[in-house]
């Protein structure tokens, strides 16, 4: 089921990845996609306490990120594409007002990034 995408939705979205945590989970289930991953696996991944990680995931998922499905005792957690793809669409909507010269140099990377390399790591 879609929801609506106005203002007020992309600001909860953006909220939503707008915390470290938040956003390393959320990039995690996206590495991961589209196999989910253990509740616990990743709380274990992001040095969380099991507690802090279920407000975490609620708010993803309140947010329309992320989608999780019960596997006997266990919760599985996966990136729901759509929802991010909605943000985007979202954001670029109005982005140029019918003059793609102004849309062209910031979509243009974009679209040149896929298929995606890993992103260096920095220790």
């Amino acid at each position: 089921m879609s929801r609506l995408f106005d203002e007020s939705t992309a600001i909860e979205v953006l909220g939503a990845l707008a915390q470290a945590t938040r956003l390393a989970v959320f990039r995690q289930l996206v590495v991961a996609h589209p196999e989910p991953i253990p509740a616990g696996e990743v709380a274990a991944a992001c040095g969380v306490p099991h507690n802090t990680m279920s407000t975490h995931l609620a708010i993803l998922s309140r947010a329309g990120l992320i989608t999780s499905e019960r596997q006997g005792r266990s919760i599985l957690y996966r990136a729901d594409l759509d929802g991010f793809r909605r943000l985007i669409a979202f954001l670029i909507r109005d982005c140029c007002h019918g003059r793609a010269e102004i849309c062209a140099p910031v979509l243009e990377p974009l679209l040149n990034v896929c298929p995606c390399e890993p992103e260096a790591t920095h220790g």
